[in-house]
């Protein structure tokens, strides 16, 4: 079992500023201390929207792709996501494990735990052993995110939510806090607008947002529309507008577009396999990029 103690020059000197740092860290992967020059914490709500999910992919892997570490800790929701994305555009991640470091909690997430450590990511804990998660163990795990990064993004997040905790532990150590804004009739948009609004959090619309704040170039990745190939009076476009502005059924977009349901069957379709909409629970939403 390999581990770290914080006496050791490689401990990550921004760990040993809080006020309870770990003695000694466990880990898997291979240790470099590159990884911790640039973090970025990712925190959010386990009740994931589809919105959050796209948001988060959207604005992780624009930050992962430029050089800066994603540091959250793995549970399903916001956590799994920042993770993944970072993986998928070959960027780094550390997952902070709150439990034991021989186990992978949650357990169905192995896939992501494996994918972590072949980009040579780090899976850390400051737990041996296969000891499980307890209640107390997730916001002493927190101040270990909060503690390895410069800043930290809370991406969703209710009004008492989790991820609130480590945007304390951010705020109390001093460093930068970044909330993305969403849509006010979701309970897990209440703490990022309230983040916003008390003007404790900067709002991030944009990779850049942060990546200025880590004073790094902009994101090799474009994220401007594709349907611009499209001509403006073609149905395809029409339903990609309309589909920017909400997620709707086949009934809502006929009405909106004036256009017979059987018309649109075919081209809904066709925009499906073509991987520009797909749908959920009766509602058409545009994947990402469109």
């Amino acid at each position: 079992m390999k581990s770290i103690k914080i006496k050791e020059k490689r401990y990550p000197k921004r760990l040993k500023e809080i006020n309870d740092p770990p003695n000694e860290l466990y880990y898997k992967g291979e240790w470099d201390n590159d990884l911790f020059e640039n973090c970025l914490a990712v925190v959010g709500s386990r009740k994931m929207t589809r919105y959050g999910k796209k948001i988060c992919e959207r604005i992780v892997s624009g930050i992962a792709t430029r050089g800066v570490t994603i540091v959250s800790g793995f549970m399903y929701g916001i956590d799994a996501t920042a993770h993944r994305a970072a993986v998928r555009v070959g960027g780094k991640t550390i997952a902070v494990m709150p439990c034991g470091i021989e186990k992978i909690h949650p357990a169905y997430q192995d896939k992501l735990y494996k994918e972590i450590l072949q980009k040579k990511g780090l899976i850390i804990s400051e737990w041996s052993g296969s000891t499980g998660p307890a209640k107390w163990t997730y916001p002493k795990r927190n101040r270990i995110v909060a503690g390895l990064s410069q800043a930290t993004l809370v991406v969703q997040a209710s009004e008492k939510s989790g991820s609130l905790i480590t945007a304390n532990l951010t705020e109390k150590l001093e460093r930068k806090l970044f909330s993305i804004p969403g849509p006010l009739t979701s309970s897990v948009s209440i703490g990022t607008a309230n983040l916003i609004k008390e003007g404790r959090a900067e709002i991030v619309t944009d990779p850049e947002d942060i990546l200025k704040f880590f004073k790094k170039k902009q994101s090799t990745i474009n994220f401007k529309n594709k349907n611009n190939k499209y001509p403006d009076n073609s149905l395809k476009k029409k339903i990609i507008d309309s589909l920017k502005v909400e997620p709707l059924t086949v009934d809502e977009l006929s009405r909106k577009l004036e256009i017979p349901i059987a018309s649109l069957g075919g081209i809904i379709s066709e925009m499906q396999i073509d991987g520009i909409i797909e749908e959920d629970s009766g509602k058409y939403h545009l994947l990402d990029n469109y």
